[in-house]
Formats: structure tokens, sequence, C-alpha cells
């Protein structure tokens, strides 16, 4: 069917969904709602669509459109629940099992008849991991459905006036029900608050004097104090004690109106840093207990954890290194997956770690969410040098990747348990072999913003899917799904597992890896090939090549790369209301 995909942002859940649809032969449009009705309307002309389908939508269509058009509106939400809250509420509350809908457009929110419908246990992790993961397989679930349904003609969609429905409306969820009462609040419940309102909204609180928004949330065991007092750093994020315990908070976002010159999310420990001391203060560790609300920026006291975290521990870190029989596990997991310059050389350094183990396969990657999504932009939008860090931050992910390409004593394998973009995918390629849970969507180009790109594509993506697939990758630009990953040559494994059981089996494929017979051999092997490749063409010379075009982007004040990278980071309007052409189409297939 001709089908046009109509959403607020083309996020995670519109690229899957639109990757999906693409795979099973429909011909798949795009439009930004963000853009205005108008822009709807044109592109429901120009497209003329059998079914327009919103993934990820905050506004009414046009009432033009959804009494013209059949359309349906995904909702993540069970049949019955309405509301522009609805995982915010499910997470707030505990809910143990929530689900997805898809309904049909009508004048009432979330009020349409029932296409479909699916349902999943919702587990203890931030509502952005929950988005991507568990919400996303109900969905594209959902949506299939529905599509088949409606391509069929002759199933009739639920009333929600039916019985088996319980309505229930929830209202937006106000940040005075988000609120943090760290005298009183237990650890669960300040990790659930904070759980909810990730990545977006974010937690409305104040840390020494100023108003910033808490994103992330995580539990820490050993560390106490006076609740609410700031305690510690770790890798960027600050940990502060609550009634019973202590959290570790991974981002703080500055409100709009705050004056500060970067009001979006960064590392917290950075945000701290950058507060102006007001006259004549001094810092609660000056005086020998934490800072309290009100005092200048602390100097807290930077709390490392082990790189292997003994069992018992449940403190958070987002590197730790494992090792089981003959496999390694390096294991990481960076918020929104951006990596920083300093991530990508804690990375390297825990990598080096991994290779003085003596295990012949060493697997990368995080239990679930991203894996990676390459160098950390809104880091970089917040440096006093943007060109500068974005250097430094590229050539920092380089010596990560050369890393692993130049591993030839053993089996490297990049578990992909989340989404992947730009240096993320490459960081993965450098890996012998890519193993993806069906539900992963890969974005492998730089093109959106308006990068040439590095991390070693130019050798490591032609050299798996060839040139001339590589080529319509980095230029079309489109999200390319696991299925289609795995069949043009990009992955080389599916793991169809929900994101709760994907690690063990990772641990599974693991183990027979390293029980192969020829696994030797094959190590062997590798090492000559890369040998052979080096005389053919050094990696040096790739990366070279790569660097002189990427320079003259960063330093070029007016290249498209500054102004793509501040709209990005600060959700300002940028770029087409059609995000994809309708001419592209040759990598997922379908795709027009």
């Amino acid at each position: 069917m001709d089908i046009l995909l109509v959403a607020s942002a083309f996020n995670s859940l519109s690229q899957r969904v639109f990757a999906e649809l693409s795979d099973r032969g429909h011909r798949v449009d795009v439009v930004l709602a963000s853009h205005g009705a108008e822009a709807v309307r044109a592109a429901v002309s120009q497209s003329r669509p059998e079914l327009i389908i919103a993934p990820m939508l905050k506004t009414a269509l046009p009432d033009d459109v959804w009494r013209e058009h059949t359309c349906l509106i995904v909702h993540p939400g069970p049949p019955g629940d309405r509301g522009p809250s609805a995982l915010d509420w499910a997470i707030a509350e505990d809910a143990p099992r929530w689900g997805v809908t898809v309904l049909q457009a009508g004048a009432a929110m979330d009020a349409g008849d029932v296409w479909a419908a699916a349902s999943f246990t919702v587990p203890p992790v931030g509502k952005s991991d929950l988005y991507r993961n568990e919400v996303s397989d109900a969905a594209v679930a959902a949506v299939l459905l529905a599509v088949q349904r409606y391509a069929d003609g002759s199933f009739k969609p639920t009333p929600q006036r039916d019985p088996t429905i319980r309505v229930v409306w929830r209202d937006f969820f106000r940040q005075e029900r988000r609120r943090i009462d760290w005298e009183n609040d237990s650890t669960e419940t300040v990790l659930r608050s904070l759980r909810a309102a990730d990545s977006q909204p974010g937690v409305l609180d104040e840390l020494l004097g100023r108003e910033v928004f808490l994103h992330g949330g995580a539990p820490e065991d050993q560390l106490r104090g006076r609740p609410g007092d700031l305690l510690a750093t770790r890798a960027g994020a600050v940990c502060r004690a609550t009634r019973d315990g202590a959290v570790w908070i991974l981002e703080l976002r500055p409100r709009k109106n705050s004056g500060d010159p970067a009001p979006f999310r960064r590392p917290a420990a950075s945000v701290l840093a950058s507060f102006p001391a007001p006259p004549g203060t001094t810092t609660g560790s000056e005086r020998g207990r934490p800072p309290r609300s009100g005092e200048r920026p602390p100097r807290l006291p930077e709390v490392t954890a082990p790189l292997e975290l003994p069992p018992e521990r449940t403190t958070w870190t987002d590197i730790r290194y494992r090792r089981r029989g003959d496999i390694g596990y390096l294991a990481f997991s960076f918020p929104g997956g951006a990596m920083s310059t300093s991530h990508c050389r804690r990375l390297l350094a825990a990598y080096r770690y991994a290779l003085t183990q003596s295990t012949p396969v060493l697997v990368l990657g995080g239990p679930r969410d991203f894996f990676s999504n390459g160098i950390h932009l809104n880091v970089i939008e917040a440096s006093a040098d943007p060109a500068g860090e974005s250097w430094a931050n590229l050539n920092a992910m380089n010596d990560l990747v050369e890393a692993v390409l130049r591993t030839t004593d053993r089996l490297v394998v990049a578990a992909l348990g989340g989404n992947a973009a730009a240096g993320g995918v490459m960081l993965a390629l450098a890996a012998d072999e890519v193993w993806c849970r069906d539900g992963v969507v890969l974005n492998p180009h730089y093109r959106r913003m308006g990068l040439y790109g590095s991390e070693y594509w130019t050798y490591s993506l032609p050299r798996r899917v060839g040139t001339e697939t590589a080529q319509r990758l980095t230029t079309d630009a489109v999200p390319v799904s696991a299925a289609s990953a795995a069949r043009i040559g990009l992955a080389d494994r599916l793991v169809p597992a929900p994101a709760r059981e994907f690690p063990a089996e990772v641990g599974r494929m693991a183990a027979e890896l390293a029980a192969a017979p020829g696994l030797g051999r094959r190590i062997a092997m590798k090492a000559a090939a890369r040998r052979a490749d080096e005389r053919r063409r050094p990696l040096a010379e790739y990366r070279r090549a790569e660097l002189a075009r990427m320079h003259g982007v960063f330093f070029d004040p007016h290249a498209p790369y500054h102004a793509l990278r501040s709209a990005f980071v600060r959700k300002l309007p940028h770029g087409s209301a059609r995000p994809l052409s309708t001419a592209v189409g040759q990598v997922t297939g379908g795709v027009r």
C-alpha cells in the first residue's frame, strides 16, 4: 500500500515503523506534523495515501484529513487509556503491565475505534528506554496487525464504548506530581519519579540555588548522607542522598529562562560546574560537610567504581567488565547513546584492560537500549569551542574504533540490544561479528547532520556491504531495520528476543562461539586478513582522508553542521517537513 506516516518527530518509533513497513513492501512516505497543518495537508495531497499512520503525534491531525482518510493513531497505552502522558502514569503508578493501542483518529483525543493492541510487562527502567524497547516492540506488532486488517477490508474495529474496554482519562502529568521530597521520599519513590520523567520532561528541582531539571536515575548501594545533600560525582553523574539511601542523577538541564546559554541536557557534574559562585560564599565541602541548596558549586569527591564490579554491588556505573570462562563482556551504556570525549577515552581504557584478559571472545555492548549514537552533540554545543570539542570528540571516537579494528588475537562481537547511529554504527562494524536484537534500528550515515563522517567508515562499511550499497546508505540516509541490516550484510546475526531476554541470549550465543572447534583457525585468518588489508591501504590513510573532510567542516563557521547541531540539541525546527525523499528506497526495499 501507499502509506503516509505523520509524526511530530522522526524519532526512534517513527523510524522503526517506517523501516518495518518498508521491509514488507509498502511504499512509505513521512511528513513532520511539527511543520504545521498545511504541511500535513500538502503531503496528503501529494502522496495520495491509502492509509495514514501517526506513530508519534503531539498535536491533533487536521479535521479534514482524518474525516477524508483512514488515520490510525499509535497510543502508548492499553485500550481505553486516554491522555497525553500514558507512559508517565504507568511508571509513576508502578503498573506491572501496560500496552499500546492503534486506534482510529476522530474528534476526541484517544477515543477512536480500536484496530489493534498489544501488551507487555513493564521493567524497572526509564521511560525513554521503555519506549525504545517494550513499547516499540508492542507498537510495531499492533501496527502491522492493524495494517493487515485494513488491507483485508473485512475487519470492523472495536468502538471504545464496548463493555470489554474500560475507559480511563489521565491528565497531563505535571511537574507538581513529579516533585521529589528529598527529606521524606524513599529511594524507590525517587527513582520512580526520575524514571517517569526520562528523558522528557525531567523532574524540576533546585540544586545550589538554581532550578534545573533532573534526568536519569540509578540506585547507589553504599554512599549515604543527609537527605538532599550532594555526595559525590562519578563519570559525569552526581550522587544525591535520599531518606533511606542515595541515587545517581546522570544529567541536568537548566531552565530555558534561567539565563544559562546551554539550556539542554548534559552530564550533571558539568552543569553544576558551570554555575557561577555567588560572592563571598563557600561550599559545604569546604566546611567539612556536603553542600546544600543555595551554596556555590561544590568540589565533590570523584568516587569511582571498579571496572570489574563484584556481583553483590548494585551501584551505578556506565562501563563495566566481567569474565565468564573464555568470554569477556565489556558493557557500556551512556545516556541517549551519546559518547563524549571523556566517554570515548574511558571506554578505550576499559577496552585495553579487556585485551589483557586471555579470552578468545570479547563481547561489546550494554544489556539493552542504545548501543551508541556517536559523538556527543550536547556536550559539543555547550563547549566554549564547539569546533575544537567536535574535533577532540571525533578523534577520541576514532581511537576507540581503531583499537577494535586492530584487535587480532581474539574475536570481537558487537551485541546491539538497542539502536545505533552514525559513529555508533561504525563502532559496531569494527567488530568481527555484529549481533542485533530484532527490534533494533540502524542509521549508518551522517548526512542529516551535515557531515561526511569518520570512524573508519570508508573502510568498514564497504567491506561489509559493498561500495554501491555503502554509497546508498550514506547518501539516502534512511533508517535500516535489523532484518534489512542482516539481509544486506550490515549485521551477521539477528537475535529474536525481547529486550529483557537479550543479555541471556547473547551469553548463550557467545558460549557457542567460544566453544566452536575452528575458533583458533578463524582468529588466525582474521589476523592474516588484517595484515593483507593494511598492505593494500593502511588504516592511517583512511583516517587521514576522513578527518581532512571533517576538519574542513568543523572549523568552517558557515558549514551547515553548526546550525543543524544547534537546532537538534536545542530542539528547534530545522530541515524539511518531509524528512525522507520519495525517491529513495533501494536499501530497505519498498521505500519510495
